[in-house]
């Protein structure tokens, strides 16, 4: 199943394989603490966290579990954030989730929505799943209107990763 967007892109994005070379320029999203403010059991050192969050990247890549993807701005090639299709378990039930982060000085831009929509319709294209997840910490109200403009709603509140989460979920 080719879960991976490398190669895709939107009016003003291009999706390509995260490469480590790209660590310098990611480690800022996890020295602004705003980026961390609604998720608990993270590293509190930023760069153990930005390690471990490749980690976790370069692991779905080489497992084929999917993985975020460098969103890189069209014209300006500059990494701009994370973004793509990740194979997870909630409440032990294989789900197809679209997961997005941008570096703090590109919110509120639209581009969350962008590369959210383009995974949407990159899971619809390829069959991917019949439904896709958007999980997303009960309080972080910005994650949870991209995941509405993607036209997902409230499926369920769990805990994943010990945190207290919503489910938004759209089908396909």
């Amino acid at each position: 199943m080719k879960l991976l967007l490398a190669g895709e892109q939107t009016e003003r994005l291009v999706f390509r394989k995260l490469e480590p070379s790209d660590f310098e320029a990611w480690l800022p999203f996890h020295q602004d603490p705003r980026t961390s403010e609604f998720w608990s059991g993270l590293p509190q050192d930023p760069r153990i966290a930005c390690e471990k969050d490749f980690e976790r990247t370069f692991y779905r890549y080489e497992n084929e579990l999917g993985g975020k993807q460098a969103l890189l701005h069209k014209e300006t090639h500059e990494l701009l954030g994370l973004a793509g299709l990740l194979v997870q378990q909630v409440d032990d039930r294989q789900e197809l989730e679209i997961a997005y982060s941008l570096l703090p000085q590109f919110w509120h831009r639209g581009f969350a929505t962008e590369a959210a929509l383009k995974c949407k319709e990159f899971a619809h294209k390829n069959r991917l799943a019949k439904s896709l997840i958007s999980i997303i910490q009960v309080n972080n109200i910005p994650s949870q209107k991209v995941a509405l403009n993607n036209g997902m709603t409230i499926d369920k509140t769990t805990i994943y990763s010990e945190n207290p989460v919503h489910i938004y979920r759209v089908s396909l």
